[in-house]
């Protein structure tokens, strides 16, 4: 078996449905932090048979966790200092995203406009329908 030590101060985001760590890994920009960043792919797990795992070394400042609601379902956040759990959360989906996903509709002005940025409104939190805010178009994730 695998061994990776635990995190001293830093993210554990656990209960990932296997095989979509690295979307996560992706999404949140993990590839430009600086510090270490641990990501385990299908780790066995008693409630979920397996999953993925992500452990980031640090606090990051700007990271917009709430944005893991969108990307899974039973994903939780353990913000770990000293060794210790300090706050364990389950992200909530965030009413805007900016920046993150791309509108697909070839005539929204995001496509004509380069500089503008993407910006999605939830518009069904049942469904995790997010709507461009500009043409309406819906935003589907893969998978």
């Amino acid at each position: 078996m695998l061994n990776i030590s635990g995190v001293n101060t830093g993210v554990v985001i656990d209960h990932i449905e296997a095989g979509t760590g690295m979307e996560i890994y992706s999404y949140l920009g993990l590839d430009k932090y600086e510090k270490s960043v641990a990501l385990i792919k299908n780790a066995s797990s008693t409630k979920m048979g397996r999953k993925d795992i992500i452990k980031i070394e640090g606090l990051p400042d700007n990271m917009n966790l709430d944005l893991l609601s969108i990307l899974g379902n039973n994903i939780t956040i353990n913000i770990i200092k000293d060794g210790k759990i300090v706050e364990k959360r389950v992200p909530s989906l965030p009413e805007t995203i900016k920046g993150v996903f791309v509108c697909k509709n070839p005539r929204c002005i995001t496509s004509v406009e380069r500089g503008l940025p993407h910006i999605f409104k939830l518009t069904n939190p049942e469904k995790k329908t997010y709507r461009c805010i500009y043409c309406e178009q819906a935003y589907h994730r893969h998978g």
